[in-house]
């Protein structure tokens, strides 16, 4: 049965569907970026709220401005705008629900007047964004914002015709001051450091770019809260599609698969209300800062302690390095000995549960991750992640061997051939860099180091050098599992 307002009833009863009256719920909320996160993270939050009979208000209006999003604006048109969430856990059990807080979806290039009106609509209070790093237009070279992009320069020629999130936004804040109406918030819910300072940064750029009064204005008066999102979504397939046909006999274009770990941390800086999310498992805050800090360093700095000694151990499939006892002891104690040391104060947290957690959410083989992913683009990673636990426990006289061990495991995996001589492909931006450095280990062995900008000056503390000269001897002589194991066995007389 195709999924609609109409067939709810018909749903089988081992899949959850709205118990309130959709027909009822009016949109506060504009979302640019209706993907699969957000369909599993922010719109599942909401759902939760409005099944609790709270929230209606809050409903979700989607926006979309990229060719691709028409084919959301066309799956969600079709399907009164509903979707099935399959929550995949670790045992291989699943927990099914249909998902009816987004009601609304505006193809921007359809009308972009439209558009804009919507985003003035006095009952839209909160813009919200899941548009990926990419979406804010920072120049990667400056980190400023990239007044070179075309498209940011024909919305700023042409603002009556906005065709960006930005001249969008930014044309619908202005019809509201103009109308005398109070601006909306702006919210990230994109994975990134700081998001909501980001936004703030670069939204701002462009409205001082389109008019320097109306920039300050917004500076002022539109708050940017920062946020800590995580959920692991898997990308769509069409084995997942058939599956919910085949399994629950709904037909849905665009089910949503994911994890059964959610977190949401919300700095509680609204202008014009917001729903209570703080009913629903999210942890409104005064400071997302640590909370960013506990997610970096224990969950981002372990993907990278994993990846490059599961590849050189011949893995491919994230689950199957975390189903090994020895990668997972690793990993565990990396986090409470090196990692956890280095985090502030977290209220409602229970870190030695949390990383207990990242164990069996990286072991759960139903939400299917890769070495590959994780070795990805390690010049942003390593120096954003792990350095910073590095320098911290050095400042502290605490110990790094853990750490070093990790970012030898990227210089070995750096030099481009594994433990059986088959070669390994570098995706990073820097691998003609990274992979010239590690080259030269046979003469150097801390030439990997040397890359002042992303080691800083490392290379010249003996208490980082040596755990790291040793395990990366041993990763040449030895291999990736006999390192570990060595590494183990001298933590444990620590």
């Amino acid at each position: 049965m195709k999924l609609s307002n109409a067939t709810l009833a018909q749903i089988p009863s081992e899949v959850a569907v709205p118990a309130y009256d959709r027909s009822k719920v009016t949109a506060g909320i504009v979302h640019f970026g209706v993907g699969g996160f957000h369909r599993a993270h922010q719109a599942m939050y909401l759902d939760r709220l409005m099944n609790r009979g709270q929230a209606l208000e809050w409903g979700i209006c989607g926006m979309g401005i990229m060719p691709s999003d028409a084919r959301m604006r066309d799956t969600l048109r079709d399907s009164d705008g509903m979707y099935t969430l399959v929550v995949k856990n670790p045992d291989g059990s699943r927990e099914v629900r249909v998902i009816g807080s987004i009601i609304d979806y505006v193809y921007a290039p359809d009308d972009s007047h439209a558009a804009v009106e919507k985003l003035a609509d006095p009952a839209i209070r909160i813009v919200s964004l899941t548009v990926t790093e990419g979406g804010y237009n920072v120049n990667p070279v400056t980190g400023e914002f990239d007044l070179g992009n075309p498209g940011i320069v024909a919305d700023l020629n042409d603002p009556a015709q906005p065709k960006t999130t930005f001249g969008l936004i930014s044309a619908g804040l202005k019809l509201r001051r103009e109308r005398g109406l109070d601006p909306f918030t702006i919210m990230s819910c994109d994975n990134i450091q700081g998001n909501g300072e980001v936004a703030q940064k670069m939204f701002g750029a462009f409205a001082t770019a389109l008019d320097e009064e109306f920039g300050t204005w917004v500076q002022a008066n539109v708050p940017f809260p920062n946020s800590m999102v995580d959920r692991i979504t898997p990308v769509t397939t069409e084995a997942d599609r058939q599956d919910v046909t085949d399994s629950y006999g709904i037909e849905d274009a665009w089910p949503v698969v994911c994890e059964d770990f959610v977190q949401w941390v919300l700095e509680d800086k609204f202008v014009s209300g917001r729903p209570e999310f703080e009913q629903v498992g999210v942890q409104i805050v005064a400071d997302v800062v640590p909370y960013e800090l506990m997610k970096l360093r224990l969950l981002n700095a372990t993907h990278q302690g994993l990846c490059y000694f599961g590849h050189l151990a011949g893995y491919s499939a994230v689950h199957d390095v975390a189903r090994n006892e020895l990668f997972a002891q690793f990993l565990l104690r990396y986090m409470r000995t090196e990692a956890e040391p280095t985090l502030e104060a977290l209220p409602g947290v229970d870190l030695a549960a949390y990383q207990d957690k990242l164990i069996e959410r990286y072991s759960n083989e139903y939400v299917a991750d890769t070495i590959a992913r994780l070795c990805a683009d390690s010049s942003d990673r390593i120096p954003k992640w792990l350095m910073p636990v590095v320098r911290e426990n050095l400042a502290a006289d605490r110990d790094v061997s853990l750490s070093a061990a990790i970012v030898a495991s990227w210089a070995r995996y750096a030099e481009g051939t594994d433990e059986v001589g088959e070669p390994i492909q570098i995706v990073d931006r820097l691998a003609s860099e990274v992979r010239t450095a590690a080259a030269k280990h046979a003469e150097d062995p801390l030439a990997f180091l040397r890359q002042q900008d992303l080691f800083g000056d490392v290379v010249n503390d003996e208490r980082f050098t040596k755990p790291y000269l040793e395990a990366l001897e041993s990763l040449h002589i030895n291999g990736a599992i006999a390192t570990l194991e060595l590494i183990m066995s001298q933590a444990s007389t620590r």
